[in-house]
């Protein structure tokens, strides 16, 4: 999930929470942009005259409100881009309005699958076939983020939409514009090693780490809508569970 801002400095005032303010601070007004790594620990503990503990603590403030991500080792980045999303318009939209990210699509097209049919527990095998890749950056130097793979259960009122194309590039619009409105399902996460062909679209090593998100959406009368396994640069992009 793309990252969203929480206000840190409304949550208490211990040195911890101080931290993690000033720092918030400086992430919202553009100081430190997305992407930039902070300082080191060390160096924010003479900053803030504080103990490693006190400056660890509100690191993970900042983690868990999505506004950095913390490498083991290497230090951490701001994952925040200075824009709130907005998951009404649909995935693809909300990020590029935001400027987190642009969309590639890679494929629309009529497929069959046979596993994929037995283990949804589908009688019809064919699906229609929407692959997408994430990047930010300009050509040159654009970097792939994530690699997304829907497949949506085919019916009649599908077979147009390979030609015709997505809803003003919008899966969720198009989703809507043929009545499949989602309302409920499951989502599944793990870390897995990029295989080959997966590592070349996206311009990394084979087995690097990424996250792995597979998603089964259904509408109110348990019809399946979407199948989507996603897989996510864990630089960008966490799995956040409120319970």
């Amino acid at each position: 999930m793309v990252k969203r801002a929480v206000k840190t400095a409304e949550v208490g005032r211990s040195k911890a929470h101080m931290v993690a303010a000033t720092i918030e601070q400086d992430i919202l007004t553009g100081r430190l942009p997305f992407g930039q790594q902070l300082e080191s620990e060390n160096e924010l503990v003479e900053r803030f005259a504080v103990s490693r503990n006190t400056v660890r603590k509100g690191l993970d403030l900042l983690t868990s409100g999505g506004l950095i991500t913390r490498k083991g080792g290497i230090g951490s980045f701001v994952t925040f881009n200075g824009q709130a999303i907005d998951g009404a318009l649909g995935w693809t939209t909300a990020i590029e309005k935001a400027g987190g990210a642009q969309t590639r699509l890679l494929q629309i097209a009529l497929i069959e699958d046979e596993t994929l049919a037995q283990e949804l527990k589908l009688e019809r095998t064919a699906f229609v076939a929407i692959d997408r890749m994430r990047v930010i950056g300009a050509d040159a130097d654009a970097q792939c983020i994530s690699l997304e793979r829907s497949r949506l259960p085919f019916n009649d009122d599908l077979a147009a939409l390979p030609l015709e194309g997505l809803v003003g590039g919008s899966l969720n619009r198009t989703l809507i514009e043929h009545g499949m409105v989602p309302h409920h399902g499951e989502q599944w996460a793990e870390v897995v090693g990029l295989e080959a062909a997966d590592a070349r679209l996206l311009k990394r090593r084979a087995g690097t780490s990424f996250l792995r998100s597979r998603r089964l959406t259904r509408d109110r009368d348990e019809r399946i809508i979407e199948y989507v396994v996603s897989l996510l640069d864990p630089t960008f992009f966490a799995l956040h569970l409120e319970f």
